[in-house]
């Protein structure tokens, strides 16, 4: 299963992690994976891997914060 490379920040108190970018993407190499350079194009088997797998991520930066969404959830509670 192919997988994407994404850069963007982690949020340290809650451990999300916001995507800004991918980057790259890495190459399974499976013909069963339609993600993959060597996915034949004539492909008609209906197992074949369609999506990419987990995501790789790269923080480019640390926030010692929560992150808005759990804020939110949060001043949700609250009320």
């Amino acid at each position: 299963m192919c997988k994407q490379v994404a850069e963007g920040t982690r949020w340290l108190r809650c451990g999300h992690f916001q995507r800004h970018l991918v980057i790259a993407i890495v190459d399974c190499n499976s013909t069963r994976c339609e993600r993959s350079y060597k996915h034949p194009p004539n492909c008609r088997q209906p197992n074949c891997t369609k999506n990419f797998g987990p995501e790789i991520q790269r923080s480019i930066d640390d926030v010692d914060e929560i992150c808005l969404q759990c804020r939110t959830a949060m001043a949700r509670r609250r009320t």
